[in-house]
């Protein structure tokens, strides 16, 4: 059985190099060759101990520039996340490392960050790694925040997102409100936490509402335009029919409304539609959809601030930050008919 807590002897041993240098390592001091530091990094994981926590004296803060991995195109969401990153980075003196575009989503960058000398951290949006990847570099004392997780990830691994649940609580309630029972639901993937905790949100007002969930009217698939108008083909062919639709995003969503036109329906009279994000597109249809608004800027600023504070070796106390979302009622919804 490893042991609870790693101590500098250990690593030591395993690694073969003197106390001091893994005190160095552990520190992240330079003047440390990069294969010495690589053997200690690695002697901590195949120890499959936590990392060392240094003795003695206060900690310099941690140098080099900040990596941004955004394995995405940096359209308006994602955007909006990354270019607040960059100016709260800016603000703070932090050159920023930027990693994007959906080519880069297979690399297996996370191998090599704790070895980079011109990297103090990083901040990851929607990583695809999986949980056990960013435990493993979290394990070799590496500072990094995670944006809007894809996975549920332990306590120790800080993190931000928007209050999904209560997001997707709020916008049922008002769909349950305007008198729908029916309700049809375009959900993202089932591995994403957030498609979880909106599911659950909608699941919970649907009970508030004395109404039972059914799975019938449920479609996964990815959050774009394309997938938004396939599922909600689908959902409309049923028979009855939902009276309302609730999209994973504003994008799914506006590929609800191509699908409702296809069909002949008017919305809001014959069919309700509402998004998530309440981004620029949403105010761009006809009518204007009603989402939920995510707090997308904040969110960056708030992985730097948490960032900063481990850059600084400052303990966190809040590990995974929530932040609220807001209703946003426009003319895509409305009684049933």
């Amino acid at each position: 059985m490893p042991r609870a807590r790693a101590t500098m002897r250990d690593v030591a041993a395993a690694a073969g190099v003197s106390l001091a240098t893994v005190s160095r390592v552990v520190n992240r001091v330079g003047g440390i060759a990069p294969e010495t530091r690589r053997l200690v990094e690695q002697a901590i994981e195949d120890l499959g101990l936590p990392a060392p926590v240094p003795r003695g004296g206060t900690p310099k803060p941690v140098e080099g520039g900040v990596y941004v991995r955004c394995p995405y195109v940096l359209t308006d969401y994602f955007g909006l996340i990354v270019s607040s990153i960059a100016e709260a980075l800016d603000r703070h003196g932090r050159q920023v490392i930027l990693n994007a575009g959906e080519a880069t989503q297979d690399d297996p960058v996370l191998r090599g960050l704790a070895s980079r000398r011109d990297v103090g951290g990083a901040v990851l949006i929607l990583p695809p790694e999986s949980s056990e990847d960013l435990v493993r570099l979290s394990s070799r004392r590496f500072p990094f925040v995670v944006v809007d997780p894809r996975t549920a990830l332990p306590r120790d691994i800080p993190s931000v997102s928007a209050a999904h649940h209560s997001g997707a609580r709020q916008l049922t309630a008002h769909l349950t409100a305007l008198g729908h029972t029916r309700i049809g639901v375009i959900a993202g993937p089932r591995e994403w936490l957030a498609a979880d905790a909106r599911l659950s949100g909608h699941a919970a007002a649907l009970a508030d509402a004395g109404i039972l969930p059914d799975a019938s009217l449920v479609r996964h698939d990815q959050p774009t335009t394309v997938h938004g108008y396939r599922a909600a083909l689908e959902l409309l062919d049923l028979d009855p029919r939902p009276t309302a639709l609730v999209a994973f995003n504003d994008k799914a969503a506006i590929g609800a409304l191509q699908a409702a036109a296809e069909r002949g329906l008017s919305v809001p009279r014959d069919l309700s539609i509402a998004g998530f994000d309440d981004l620029d597109l949403s105010r761009a249809t006809t009518p204007q959809l009603t989402t939920v608004r995510q707090p997308l800027q904040e969110m960056g600023r708030m992985a730097v601030s948490l960032l900063t504070r481990l850059l600084d070796h400052h303990e966190l106390e809040a590990l995974h930050v929530e932040l609220a979302t807001e209703l946003i009622v426009r003319g895509s919804t409305g009684s049933p008919r």
